[in-house]
């Protein structure tokens, strides 16, 4: 009878293994093909979340007819539960707030939980914009204005005027592109566009997690990641002022190995300025091994090759003539840089999370700057330099998480290390210049003018910590020390032409952070923090040119409160910040008789400000965005040449830049888009006393595109209107020099889009 029994148990069993249904699949990003992992799968009252690829096993008694798919940042979707492995393709959400974020922590975190103003330039941006120059998809940022300088050429201005100074931090998947103490305000140059996933920004200090120079803000380029099918896409493109682009990008998986390789080749020739062309290649790759389901091992290596002329600016008799002749007909930037990471991430249980970056950098800067061209006695002559700062960096960065139950409370903690020996070589070069002002030539020479080596080391150890103390209620706080140390060594005899003895020096500095959010739910919160930015002297302006060192580091305290909020049937939403640093020690550059540069600290400054960012959905085919800031930028204590202009505004500080977007996408006529672009800037003082004034600009840009299965077109208009403007104004004791903008240009393109299949 038991062995009866147990036949029938066995049978039973059986049955309902029988009558057990599998469904398995994959979810992935729509436009990329990534595994989006951690998305929720759910068949009626069951549901799963998929693994590090992306997959998901989902085991029911009856196969329901439909399954649903959600993951923050998409839109949900209903598909019908099919036979066999089937991969699903999530569409990212154009009117959803930003609600997984990485910069915040380096890991990853809701939006919802991090008490700073941070804006992403999602993957849909990026391919519906066609930039051929960041500023030209970082200026829909609110608050952002990357002043276009010409073939990727740039400096920023982000809670500060418009500059060319370290209160930046340009980073690629976290990491810094350039090392501590060795800044250039066109470091964007070094970015591969074509490999771009999306773009963090953080507006305000940064500095209790990332460190020195993260004071105005911090961007962060995340590359993609390799797809789950096979997927390529190659693009050409020109304009009608000779500018030439061809992008070329490929990706798959192997099982458990993923590989993308991605890059872009442009050209500029015969622009609207004369001895103004470039070439770049920039490539990327990058690989993925998921060793385990806990263990995943990625690399990524960056290669740019870019050269260009240098325009520089031109006196507002030729600028308001439309006499967009070079005065610089020499000059040039030539920069080779090769960067590579390496980071191994293991998950060790539910609470805890450990990864460790080793990373490697390459980077030399050539140049006949024409901003080292200065005047002499003989006004058909005048001096200048040809230069070349090089720099190589070794790094780690080790980072744990770990996660606690009580309170949903978290520690992340990290320590970070990077050398980077860094040499600088300058000779004196005779100009010839003619009877109009143009520089027609040089003569080289053997007279060296800087001749240096300094190593770079700069270490840090980092904590934040957060907890969620009341429902809805998150508390952040951070603390980080840095330490800098500069070994310098001069190989030519110091003076205040050659440059400061050799010396030691070190900067340190704690930098903390407080913040809390607080949700009241359906995409509603607010948000408040305090924090401190710092910046030292880079190792050009500490020892270059000058007898004796005498910088000191800035400092900046920044006090902040926000909010967000959803509007209803995902229409939207609105982000507002307002904000106000307090600076001491501030470097300020201070223009000379000659045009050329001195650096100085400046006193006390103060930067108050609200920013303001609004997605709306009109209808379902027209979305409206707006984004802007309105600022206010002074000296409090300020001293140059013993004049006094405490409570001036600062110069190139636009008190007021916006940019605003609508877009439509006809239902009839699928795969068209259309857009028209506003980018405003205000008038601003264009010198520190406050006398006289630059007004300006309003710029209209259109963009049409259309996709029709694999094949996508598009034509793109920049300065519809072809209005004369300035992206910058500098008054120095010589003029006015101003930097012309581009005049009316048209880029069409054409792409192509291939994506695989393959056995699951």
């Amino acid at each position: 009878m038991k062995k009866f029994y147990s036949l029938v148990c066995l049978l039973f069993m059986f049955v309902a293994a029988q009558a057990q249904q599998t469904i398995q699949g994959r979810v992935l990003d729509a436009q990329s093909r990534e595994a989006i992992p951690g998305a929720t799968v759910q068949a009626g009252a069951q549901g799963c979340q998929c693994n590090a690829q992306g997959r998901f096993t989902l085991n029911v008694p009856v196969r329901p007819d439909s399954l649903r798919i959600s993951y923050m940042g998409y839109n949900i979707k209903k598909t019908a539960a099919g036979e066999g492995f089937q991969d699903i393709l999530l569409e990212p959400s154009s009117t959803k707030l930003n609600e997984v974020i990485v910069s915040s922590n380096r890991i990853g975190q809701l939006r919802t939980e991090a008490p700073i103003a941070i804006t992403t330039i999602s993957k849909q941006m990026l391919n519906e914009t066609k930039a051929t120059s960041l500023e030209q998809v970082l200026n829909k940022v609110s608050g952002v204005y990357m002043v276009d300088l010409g073939n990727e050429q740039h400096t920023m201005a982000i809670r500060q005027p418009i500059g060319y100074k370290s209160l930046f931090l340009y980073m690629e998947d976290g990491i810094p592109i350039r090392t501590t103490g060795d800044f250039n305000h066109n470091a964007l140059i070094e970015i591969n566009m074509a490999a771009l996933k999306n773009i963090e920004v953080i507006r305000g200090p940064a500095s209790s997690l990332y460190g020195s120079e993260a004071v105005g803000g911090a961007v962060n380029f995340i590359t993609a990641s390799p797809s789950q099918t096979p997927t390529a896409k190659a693009q050409i493109e020109g304009s009608n002022w000779g500018y030439r682009r061809a992008d070329v990008t490929a990706s798959n998986t192997f099982g458990k190995f993923g590989i993308l390789v991605g890059g872009y080749y442009a050209k500029q020739t015969d622009g609207y300025m004369d001895h103004s062309d470039f070439h770049k290649l920039a490539l990327t790759l990058k690989t993925d091994y998921q060793i385990s389901d806990r263990t995943k091992w990625t690399n990524g290596i960056s290669v740019v090759d870019y050269k260009t002329d240098q325009t520089g600016g031109i006196d507002s008799a030729h600028f308001f003539n439309k006499d967009y002749r070079n005065f610089h007909t020499f000059s040039y930037r030539q920069v080779k840089a090769f960067r590579w990471k390496s980071t191994l991430g293991h998950v060790w249980d539910a609470g805890n999370f450990t990864s460790l970056t080793a990373f490697y950098r390459n980077n030399e800067i050539g140049q006949n700057p024409f901003y080292a061209i200065r005047s002499t006695a003989n006004p058909l002559k005048a001096r200048g330099e040809i230069n070349s700062d090089q720099f190589n960096s070794y790094g780690l960065v080790l980072q744990h998480k770990k996660h606690f139950t009580w309170k949903n409370a978290s520690i992340i903690a990290g320590v970070s290390a990077d050398m980077s020996p860094a040499t600088y070589f300058a000779t004196f070069i005779d100009v010839d210049k003619n009877a109009e002002g143009f520089f027609t030539g040089f003569t080289k020479s053997d007279s060296v003018l800087t001749d240096y080596r300094a190593n770079l080391l700069n270490t840090a150890a980092y904590v934040q910590a957060d907890a969620e103390l009341l429902l809805g209620l998150k508390v952040v706080t951070a603390l980080r020390y840095d330490r800098m140390d500069y070994d310098f060594d001069n190989h030519l005899s110091p003076s205040a032409f050659t440059g400061a003895p050799d010396e030691q020096n070190f900067f340190h500095a704690w930098t903390p952070k407080v913040g809390a959010t607080y949700n009241f739910g359906n995409d509603r919160g607010v948000y408040a923090n305090y924090s401190v930015g710092f910046a030292p002297p880079n190792i050009s302006e500490l020892y270059r040119g000058v007898k004796v060192p005498t910088l000191k580091p800035a400092t900046y305290h920044n006090y902040e409160v926000g909010g967000w909020l959803g509007f209803a049937a995902n229409k939207g939403y609105l982000d507002v910040s307002v904000y106000r640093m307090n600076g001491t020690n501030e470097i300020v550059s201070v223009r000379l008789a000659d045009g050329s540069s001195e650096n100085q600290n400046a006193g006390k400054t103060t930067h108050t400000g609200v920013e303001w960012n609004l997605r709306y959905a009109i209808v379902k085919s027209v979305l409206l965005r707006i984004g802007g800031s309105y600022a206010e930028h002074r000296f409090e204590e300020y001293q140059e040449k013993g004049v006094k202009y405490d409570g001036n505004d600062m110069n190139t500080a636009p008190r007021v830049i916006s940019n605003a977007e609508v877009t439509y996408k006809p239902g009839f006529v699928k795969g068209l888009r259309i857009g028209a672009e506003w980018q405003y800037v205000s008038k601003y003082y264009m010198d520190v006393a406050n006398t006289e004034q630059y007004n300006g600009y309003s710029l209209f840009n259109a963009r049409a595109g259309y996709t029709i299965g694999a094949f996508e077109c598009w034509i793109n208009c920049r300065n519809v209107a072809d209005d004369i403007y300035a992206v910058t104004v500098d008054k120095t004791a010589s003029g006015k020099s101003y930097r012309p903008g581009p005049k009316r240009t048209f880029n069409v393109g054409i792409g192509y889009s291939f994506t695989g299949k393959k056995e699951k």
